[in-house]
């Protein structure tokens, strides 16, 4: 299975399933991990990085889970299919760039995917669509411990599993929810939403995580740390305030519907307008525009296109996929007739 492949396949984050998935778009769990008596990846020589990527990469064919899964190098894929893969969650924009030995191992379904020498020598990641973060602990829980059977972890009695970032040290897990709050945003209230959320703990970040701003308001939620706290701990307050924060963005939506009906299915066919109409269009005002659909969709002012449909066209209009999709590079202007020509023909 290639990277093209991809292209005809569903991610399982963009699926529109599970708990509370008109508001939850996805539910991740990331492990990180390092070998014991290895020096992090970053302090690491190139025969060592090697050496753990040899290590970490054998370990996974040797377990059940990860048995056959794809193996990429980073530095033998192309800029575009590292985007692609940024792009589709499948590792981070940190992942991307260059390193000789920095590796991706991902299952064909696109549920759990590893970095291999990040910034710690593992990241592990599973993905679920909704709010389902528990299963996605689950999945995770199962594949770290099938590779501790094959891989020393760097363990302290102490302090837990050791961690190039601190913040990581203990369990060495960080929950992420990816969330649509329209609602809360036309309404002036996400200031408030959000700003309580970081005072109990919790990050909040764009739609590619750390270092990237949140747009579409699309944003992704997470715990700050995770040193003095067990995994079910960790989960549970996550999932605490996410139920609030869903609560909150619910309200606000009913309040919409009620108080300001003709303002918001405005707002919402002028959107559906514009992406059904434009021949050019930019990435940044597509992903507005489709955040206005996906909210006249939850709402039922548009009935003709499905909770999945909105959240891949979300991806399938990225850079990357763009040219994936036309198989071969384009520059930006050329990539916007391509996202227009799309969209046109997935809201006809």
């Amino acid at each position: 299975m290639n990277l093209d492949d991809l292209l005809k396949q569903d991610s399982e984050w963009l699926k529109g399933t599970g708990p509370y998935s008109n508001i939850v778009i996805s539910s991740r769990v990331r492990l990180a991990r390092n070998l014991d008596k290895m020096p992090f990846s970053h302090w690491a020589q190139r025969k060592k990085q090697e050496e753990i990527m040899n290590m970490i990469i054998d370990a996974a064919n040797a377990t059940n889970y990860l048995k056959g899964s794809m193996v990429y190098r980073i530095r033998d894929l192309s800029e575009t299919d590292r985007m692609f893969l940024v792009e589709r969650h499948l590792m981070s924009p940190e992942h991307a760039k260059d390193g000789e030995f920095k590796a991706l191992i991902m299952d064909p379904k696109e549920v759990v995917s590893i970095m291999v020498n990040e910034e710690d020598h593992m990241r592990i990641q599973a993905m679920q669509s909704g709010f389902n973060l528990m299963e996605a602990w689950r999945i995770a829980d199962e594949v770290d411990t099938e590779l501790s059977k094959q891989l020393p972890y760097a363990y302290s009695p102490k302090y837990g599993y050791l961690t190039a970032c601190p913040t990581n040290t203990g369990t060495g897990l960080r929950g992420s929810i990816m969330v649509h709050l329209p609602a809360l945003v036309f309404s002036t209230q996400i200031e408030r939403v959000l700003n309580a959320t970081a005072k109990l703990g919790l990050n909040i970040r764009g739609l590619y995580g750390e270092g990237t701003e949140a747009s579409g308001n699309l944003f992704q939620v997470s715990n700050q740390v995770s040193l003095g706290r067990s995994e079910a701990d960790i989960i549970d307050n996550i999932e605490r305030i996410m139920r609030q924060i869903v609560d909150k963005e619910e309200a606000a939506r009913k309040i919409l519907l009620t108080k300001n009906h003709e303002a918001i299915v405005d707002r919402v066919w002028r959107a559906y307008g514009t992406l059904k109409s434009a021949h050019i269009i930019t990435s940044t005002e597509t992903i507005a525009l489709l955040s206005a659909i996906r909210l006249g969709v939850e709402l039922g002012v548009i009935k003709n296109l499905t909770r999945q449909e909105v959240n891949e066209l979300f991806i399938i209009t990225q850079p990357a996929h763009l040219q994936k999709l036309e198989g071969k590079f384009l520059d930006a202007s050329d990539r916007d007739l391509k996202r227009a020509d799309i969209i046109r023909k997935k809201i006809e």
